[in-house]
């Protein structure tokens, strides 16, 4: 399957990645990029962006990348670093760059940021390559 074939089937799933509104702006082999706008429900209580719309939206991202060579790859390790406040309206960012890759793992960065090109949120990722290829029925229900 293609990455962009892997990637339509993954979005047909990912609920949340539809309630962020993730619009995916390029996908190829190792590489995503994907965009969101911060909308008043994602809100935490100190009228910022909550850590998690970042930290999900880096996370969509790796996990579009990791996939992309078309085996199932799940994330193990990750961490995000927020650098900025994200406000209501904010135009995010995510872009993905492979920085190791092994027989079984591959490594990501992803650099999140806004509308202003100023990075919000750097996030590191590690995901596990299964021996399992994707195909149109793996995620059925």
């Amino acid at each position: 399957m293609s990455p962009e074939s892997i990637v339509k089937l993954m979005m047909k799933n990912d609920l949340f990645s539809q309630w962020m509104g993730i619009q995916v702006i390029e996908i190829k082999l190792g590489k995503c990029i994907l965009e969101t706008t911060v909308r008043e429900e994602m809100l935490n209580g100190f009228d910022i962006a909550h850590g998690g719309i970042s930290y999900s939206l880096a996370d969509s991202c790796l996990a579009f990348a990791a996939n992309s060579y078309g085996l199932l790859a799940l994330s193990i390790e990750t961490s995000i670093k927020h650098l900025k406040k994200v406000t209501i309206g904010d135009s995010l960012r995510a872009s993905s760059k492979l920085i190791n890759k092994t027989e079984n793992h591959q490594e990501y960065q992803v650099l999140v940021t806004n509308q202003f090109d100023e990075i919000v949120a750097d996030f590191m990722g590690k995901v596990h390559l299964s021996n399992k290829k994707w195909s149109d029925d793996l995620l059925e229900k």
